[in-house]
């Protein structure tokens, strides 16, 4: 992994400011109190039926995560540098990764959130098989 730079700082600086932003901090406090335990799109429609403020939180919360993910997996990002303050990330693909696969098919692109997924599996094996063990059963994935 190169060495991270006063860029990445600087990226990762801002993005956690656009995490402050009033709507996003209200669709990821949504989202960390609400979207748990979802096994089905038809549990995940309930909780945040499509067109709803609650399925806005859900695509913003997720979006904004794939994203981040793909400045990580493209290196545009130094990732043992995020990974050290990212927990949020891995949080989000734990509370959606048994929808994943449905979403991917019910949408018919099996790209849906890869970069998410790849970069917390990134995440998974720097943290360590049985700390994320731990992490994914604390925040309920």
């Amino acid at each position: 992994m190169s060495q991270p730079t006063y860029d990445d700082v600087n990226l990762i600086m801002r993005l956690y400011e656009q995490r402050r932003d009033p709507r996003m901090r209200e669709a990821r406090e949504w989202f960390t109190a609400n979207f748990k335990n979802i096994k089905t799109l038809e549990e995940m429609n309930k909780i945040a039926p499509p067109g709803s403020g609650m399925n806005a939180s859900m695509r913003m919360v997720v979006t904004y995560w794939e994203m981040v993910a793909s400045f990580i997996n493209s290196g545009v990002l130094n990732a043992e540098l995020f990974f050290q303050s990212g927990f949020e990330m891995a949080l989000t693909y734990e509370r959606i990764k048994v929808v994943l696969p449905l979403l991917r098919e019910s949408f018919g692109n099996p790209n849906m959130w890869k970069n998410l997924e790849t970069a917390s599996k990134k995440l998974a094996v720097w943290m360590g098989e049985s700390e994320y063990a731990a992490f994914s059963k604390r925040v309920g994935g």
